[in-house]
């Protein structure tokens, strides 16, 4: 029988710092005499109450070190049960959400994916905007974490190959952990604090650049308009293309970067691999639009840097109409957004590493059909890598399939169009953000989506921003007997 107290005390203590930062928004909408502060007090004081209660039930299972059975229950845990409780200022107060509604905007800001049900986002009081900015910014941050700390000792999807970068979790190396969780806080604090300077520097108000910092550092894409970053167009879109490539770059690069270290940063093949990836698409996007549509130039390479860059990464932002670009551009989108960032970062989808070590089976592979007598080891970034990783890497591409395949079915059933299911797939297990197709708003909501359909929604963006596997694992049989 596994031992759930230190989870609930992990989680406990989550909900409770969660009720901590819903003391931001309040505070913003006191100080505009705004009378929605209540629903964040009444939020808060639940948090607290029912967060408080949970560790101080577990306290007494502080000591015992996690097994990887619980460390999988605290993983899927953590990204149920915070977006369940982020949910509440937002049915409370304004917008008055449903909890089906309130939930999905929670689940979409905690993942990282950017969808959102609210049409409105203008006439919305500033502490709503600035919570859902605050659930993304947790989220991106949490998601670091997992990736650096968890991931790599449950062995999901090859991230055991990361296990040296990132810090054991279990036994005595633990206050390693909690050192490279110290350190990666501050960087992400610098990125958010850059981000925000810039953007007040480039014209944004003081709250547009907050919140905008706190989701383009957490490549989460949610905005305080209906006309997302088409509010910004100019210098800021400059600006949020390298904060953007930032967030979705692994953090444990900038970590070595403050400590004086340029070479692993500049080394690494993913971050080369990404960048050059980026480059590619918006050299292909750029070409095609000035042939068909002679474009001037200037306005062409800056909306199309910061639109391909906002789906490669999964931030999700527009600052165009992207159904209007035509169908390669579309088709471009559609492949950088199942691409997305690398590991150790904000960044969603299957990642840049998995492509790289696929790539390299591929071409070991057709070098022994070649020549059988040969050795072709397969190595990435100048280092071997072993058959449980190369093994585990093509298990998640499998599973990423299935899953974007039967969630896209599912979605068609529920009554949504083709299109509309298949990109509602696509953006729900990459954790992309938009969503094209007739029953889709005129601001890019989906608050017109049928209630199984969001339900739907939900779980891929669970599954997909917990790498798939932590989460399936939960359902096997097997799981709960050892």
């Amino acid at each position: 029988m596994i031992d759930l107290r230190p989870i609930a005390y992990v989680i406990g203590l989550l909900i409770a710092a969660l009720g901590a930062f819903m003391l931001f928004p309040l505070v913003l909408d006191l100080a505009h005499g705004d009378d929605h502060w209540r629903a964040f007090f009444r939020s808060s004081v639940i948090c607290f109450v029912a967060g408080g209660a949970m560790a101080l039930a577990s306290v007494n299972s502080t000591s015992r070190v996690m097994t990887l059975q619980q460390i999988f229950l605290l993983t899927t845990g953590v990204w149920v049960a915070l977006p369940a409780f982020g949910a509440l200022p937002l049915i409370l107060g304004a917008p008055g959400l449903s909890v089906t509604d309130a939930l999905f905007e929670s689940v979409s800001g905690m993942t990282t994916t950017g969808t959102t049900v609210i049409e409105g986002l203008d006439a919305m009081p500033k502490g709503a905007n600035l919570w859902r900015g605050i659930l993304q910014w947790l989220g991106g941050l949490g998601i670091v974490v997992v990736a650096m700390l968890f991931l790599p000792v449950l062995k999901v999807g090859g991230m055991q190959y990361f296990k040296s970068e990132g810090f054991d979790t279990l036994g005595k190396v633990l206050p390693r952990a909690i050192d490279i969780s110290s350190a990666l806080i501050q960087v992400y604090i610098w990125l958010t604090v850059a981000c925000a300077v810039t953007y007040f520097a480039l014209g944004m108000s003081g709250f547009e650049a907050v919140v905008h910092a706190l989701t383009t550092v957490s490549t989460g894409g949610f905005s305080t308009s209906d006309k997302s970053f088409g509010l910004f167009q100019g210098g800021a879109e400059y600006a949020a293309v390298i904060f953007m490539l930032l967030g979705s770059l692994p953090f444990i690069r900038f970590i070595q970067l403050a400590q004086g270290s340029l070479r692993p940063l500049y080394a690494d093949a993913q971050v080369r691999a990404y960048l050059r990836w980026n480059f590619y698409a918006v050299a292909a996007i750029v070409l095609y639009e000035f042939l068909t549509h002679q474009m001037a130039v200037e306005p062409l390479i800056r909306e199309t840097a910061f639109n391909v860059v906002s789906t490669f990464s999964g931030t999700g932002y527009a600052s165009v109409d992207l159904s209007s670009w035509g169908p390669f551009p579309f088709v471009i989108l559609i492949a950088v957004g199942l691409i997305g960032g690398c590991t150790s970062s904000t960044g969603c989808s299957v990642k840049v590493f998995r492509y790289l070590i696929l790539f390299e089976a591929i071409r070991v592979q057709i070098r022994r059909l070649h020549n059988p007598s040969s050795v072709n080891r397969l190595r990435y970034s100048g280092g071997p890598v072993g058959q449980d990783v190369v093994d585990s890497v093509i298990v998640f591409f499998t599973l990423f399939i299935l899953t974007f395949g039967l969630l896209a079915v599912a979605l068609g059933l529920t009554g949504l169009e083709f299109k509309t299911a298949v990109t509602a797939s696509w953006t729900s297990v990459a954790n992309v953000g938009p969503v094209f197709g007739p029953e889709v708003g005129p601001t890019g909501a989906v608050h017109g989506f049928p209630e199984s359909a969001k339900w739907l929604m939900m779980a891929g963006m669970l599954v997909g921003r917990l790498e798939l596997m932590s989460v399936y694992v939960l359902f096997m049989r097997r799981f709960w007997r050892e």
